[in-house]
């Protein structure tokens, strides 16, 4: 198996010398890492499938009651569990002395569960069509970004993205004419777009675009970019001989806010809706800013 096709599993001991390395290592389908007990901070970065933590100890316990574990958790002790409150939301464990064939077994079983947990979460975040997140995963995606703005005094902008007289294409070229509409964009928000941005299918021709750490003017740099991309992007439906024009227009809205208002997810998406009202209203193919608006909310 490739290196890139490897499970990452790391092993927590008392120090770095691990029975259980080498014998982990023996498959060839994993890449093993060791680490103390005090270097659980470290597990997000290093992105783990499943974390092993060997030979139990009060240390061991602190770390399981302490510390919420999103990757699979595996206990290898030399008693049994009871009365301890594992913060893991899936675990399991073996007890000392190991046996080969069970601990590879339970590895595999914990694996597997994770990669189906991952499939699921894919399904239930993410728009089938386009493959951006859905409606239900901005939400709380946005409300975690917010809270880090605020935690971190940090500016972060939403934008509110529809596509200009996209029913007129669904009736003169058909739905699937749409649905490769809708990918096409995508792939130009996806170029455009930081590794940390949020692109969200918001309804069926609305996108929205958050941008952490990002003011209103570069979010506004960023959205005449996405225009300007769209209006010059070659659609050209089966039968046709010319491209058919495609613009759209977009809302913009950030935090902070320059009123006093209930800072929350609401009102982020809020004003970026009124925000592409007013660019509708003012003729389509334009990005506005809620906060050249000066209305009253």
């Amino acid at each position: 198996m490739g290196e890139s096709m490897k499970k990452n599993i790391i092993i927590y001991n008392q120090d770095k010398k691990s029975k259980l390395e080498s014998q982990i290592l023996k498959g060839d389908n994993y890449s093993v890492q060791v680490l103390l007990p005090d270097e659980i901070k470290n597990i997000e970065t290093a992105d783990p499938d499943l974390v092993i933590l060997d030979n139990s100890s009060q240390v061991n316990e602190d770390i399981l009651i302490r510390n919420k574990i999103s990757p699979p958790l595996l206990i290898v002790s030399d008693d049994v569990f009871e009365n301890i409150m594992i913060r893991a939301e899936t675990y399991d464990y073996i007890l000392n002395p190991v046996n080969y064939p069970e601990l590879m077994v339970r590895i595999a079983n914990l694996l597997k569960i994770k990669e189906l947990r991952d499939q699921n979460r894919v399904v239930a975040t993410t728009d089938e069509l386009t493959g951006l997140y859905n409606r239900t995963c901005l939400h709380q995606r946005l409300e975690e970004e917010l809270a880090r703005a605020k935690r971190y005094k940090l500016p972060l902008s939403s934008i509110l993205m529809d596509i200009d007289y996209f029913k007129v294409v669904n009736d003169i070229y058909g739905y699937d004419w749409g649905d490769v509409l809708l990918k096409q964009i995508t792939e130009i928000l996806k170029r455009r777009a930081r590794k940390e941005d949020i692109l969200t299918r918001y309804g069926d021709e609305e996108f929205i675009i958050v941008l952490p750490n990002t003011n209103e003017e570069n979010a506004k740099i960023f959205a005449e970019r996405v225009r300007k991309d769209i209006e010059e992007m070659d659609f050209i439906p089966e039968g046709e001989e010319e491209k058919h024009p495609i613009t759209i227009s977009a809302g913009i809205a950030s935090y902070p806010f320059l009123m006093e208002v209930e800072e929350n997810t609401n009102t982020i998406i809020r004003y970026a809706e009124h925000a592409l009202y007013a660019a509708k209203k003012r003729g389509k193919n334009q990005v506005v800013l809620f906060s050249e608006m000066n209305l009253e909310i």
